[in-house]
């Protein structure tokens, strides 16, 4: 089979950063699905993986953790899918990535893919999406009933893969979300997407936030810098709030300013429950599931803003550059081999 992959951890203007090669296809285990990708895309977590290692691997190690296509052979225990079903999904760490003509998923953490979506557009959602979900209803426990706008939600990163669906999914769980942009082109993205306000993190934020109006607010989802934004995020948050990130940080968090207020803290990878195999790992595919349905009923919409063909090598090369320059707008996508 055609797959990507890398031998060893270069910068990305190295030719030999991601290289073409033929691997054999893989056979299914028990819980898995055989997956023939019909897209893929790519988040920040690739480019720090390709950048992660040392020296040189024996086998191509193949990345990429977004996915869409079509099943093509399922394990023996699998309860969830059949031949011929389209599905969406995210992976696991700890195993080889999409990045591949034919892919192996085990199905608890794989979900329907949406109807009305092509494969290009489902595959921009699921790491976004899952990352998303799990920081606001699991980590911030933001009520799935909806608190009908009593509540503010601060989203650093808006414009970003996670924040663009997370944005969207916080609208849906009826918050009042003030969302970080910096450009013109992605305070109107975030708006788009149903920010109520967007302030400049280029600034200040606590100058942003009361200049419409608040000097707190009950939640902040950090989707961008831990470190840089520490210290403000733990004055600007009212007291009994939550707190949530997804970046690891460089230095040692103090908590202390978070005592007074007894403020909550936690933080997000949504790899976690596949590294693991927890007991809630079954959750993944069920929320993709359910995010599938809002997207057919035109609740939630998908964060694709730019498809490129075919799924190679070079192409590959070129996502990475633009997700390494920190100014892309939603999520960019490789379809077809």
């Amino acid at each position: 089979m055609k797959a990507v992959g890398l031998l060893k951890y270069l910068s990305i203007t190295d030719p030999e950063a991601l290289v073409d090669f033929d691997l054999p296809t893989p056979v299914p285990g028990e819980r898995d699905l055989l997956v023939k990708v019909e897209a893929v895309s790519v988040n920040p977590i690739d480019t720090k993986v390709r950048l992660s290692g040392t020296g040189q691997e024996p086998e191509p190690r193949v990345l990429g953790w977004d996915a869409a296509g079509v099943v093509l052979k399922v394990g023996t225990e699998v309860s969830r899918f059949r031949p011929g079903d389209e599905v969406y999904y995210a992976g696991s760490i700890t195993r080889p990535g999409a990045n591949s003509e034919f892919h192996l998923v085990d199905e608890r953490i794989v979900g329907h893919k949406p109807i009305t979506l092509n494969y290009a557009e489902a595959a921009a959602l699921p790491l976004t999406t899952i990352t998303a979900w799990e920081s606001l209803f699991e980590r911030l426990h933001v009520p799935l009933s909806g608190l009908q706008g009593t509540k503010t939600i601060l989203i650093i990163g808006g414009a970003g893969g996670v924040g663009s669906i997370g944005i969207q999914l916080a609208k849906w769980a009826k918050l009042q979300v003030i969302a970080t942009a910096s450009r013109v082109e992605t305070r109107k993205w975030c708006m788009a997407l149903g920010a109520d306000h967007v302030i400049d993190h280029r600034q200040p934020l606590s100058a942003g936030l009361q200049n419409i109006g608040l000097l707190a607010v009950d939640y902040i989802a950090n989707f961008a810098s831990t470190d840089l934004y520490w210290e403000i995020m733990s004055e600007v948050i009212a007291p009994e709030g939550y707190i949530c990130a997804i970046v690891a940080g460089k230095h040692a968090l103090d908590l202390n300013p978070l005592r007074n207020k007894s403020v909550t803290f936690g933080w997000e990878s949504m790899f976690t429950k596949s590294r693991y195999c927890t007991s809630g790992m079954g959750s993944q595919g069920a929320l993709l599931d359910e995010v599938a349905q809002l997207i057919d009923r035109g609740t939630l919409k998908t964060t694709l803003v730019k498809t490129v063909s075919p799924i190679n090598a070079a192409n590959l090369r070129h996502a990475h550059e633009l997700i390494e320059s920190g100014r892309t707008i939603g999520k960019i996508v490789l379809a077809g081999w």
